[in-house]
């Protein structure tokens, strides 16, 4: 083998022979500092360990308490259970239909031995649950009665011979508050909504108030009555703007402009019935709509 071919590519000049020197030297100081040196991954722990480790065992023992912790049971008016509410009180589907039947004759019962002789429960579900009834102030409960027999009464405030019943557009808060249930939120309530509607035209309007219960509904109908004023101001349907449409309280901005796209391309409204092909168009109040509008 000729070694002088190869020779020629190992022949340095000084600089270079310096250069690589510096480079072994660096090379076996890297190999050495490589070797002496420990590179193990320490566990760093988390300062915030513990006191996350403490409020996680805080949460466990707040979820342990809660699956230990028994159903509170709130007082309710039993005319207006539901069927949900009836099985987890353990009634019968049969038993729950009876008191829907009752319900939908307008009739209501007024004592626990009421309630049993319409659902026809069990004596023993009765004592469970007759405790948990709750039926309005103006029923009072008898002295003196046996066990388990919870008679009520009106009071004083009903049996005045007679009590004039108001227009309700003419109420003001101070006659609203009168009323048991109705305290000076929901007065107000009740009158700002009849200054966006401009005048109530049905007492069914109680039912789209928030925060009036059935109980109260009912009071607001045995004492108030709706009398239109002549100065109800009617929207007329073919001729308001898309503007003024938006702004009656029963149409939202979409269906304002679904009305005039019909109106622009079929023509007028002839009546309610009308009005009620527009999709999206609350069929349910249609009767309390068509008495603010003019066609």
């Amino acid at each position: 083998m000729n070694f002088r071919y190869f020779s020629r590519y190992f022949h340095f000049s000084k600089q270079q022979r310096i250069g690589i020197f510096i480079l072994f030297a660096i090379m076996i100081g890297l190999q050495v500092f490589y070797l002496l040196s420990d590179f193990e991954v320490l566990d760093v722990e988390d300062s915030n360990k513990d006191n996350w480790l403490a409020y996680q065992s805080e949460i466990d023992k707040e979820k342990l308490d809660g699956e230990n912790k028994k159903t509170t049971n709130y007082l309710f008016n039993p005319n207006f259970i539901s069927d949900y509410k009836g099985y987890k009180l353990g009634m019968t589907v049969e038993e729950i239909d009876r008191l829907m039947a009752f319900r939908k004759e307008n009739k209501f019962v007024n004592s626990a031995d009421e309630f049993q002789k319409v659902t026809g429960i069990s004596d023993s579900l009765l004592n469970k649950i007759a405790p948990l009834f709750k039926f309005p102030n103006w029923i009072q409960q008898k002295a003196g009665l046996k066990t388990r027999q919870v008679n009520f009464v009106k009071n004083d405030f009903t049996k005045k011979a007679k009590f004039e019943i108001l227009d309700i557009n003419q109420a003001n808060q101070e006659d609203l508050m009168k009323l048991y249930g109705i305290g000076e939120g929901l007065s107000e309530r009740i009158l700002k909504q009849k200054e966006i509607l401009g005048c109530f035209v049905s007492m069914e309007q109680m039912k789209d108030i928030w925060g009036l219960s059935p109980e109260v509904i009912i009071e607001l109908n045995s004492h108030f009555k709706v009398v239109i004023p002549p100065s109800l101001k009617k929207i007329k349907v073919n001729d308001a703007s898309l503007k003024e449409l938006s702004q009656f309280f029963y149409f939202k901005y979409a269906l304002a402009k679904q009305i005039v796209t019909y109106r622009s391309m079929n023509g007028n409204f002839d009546n309610i019935e009308d009005l009620a092909k527009i999709k999206d168009f609350p069929v349910e109040k249609a009767k309390i709509i068509s008495l603010y509008l003019e066609f």
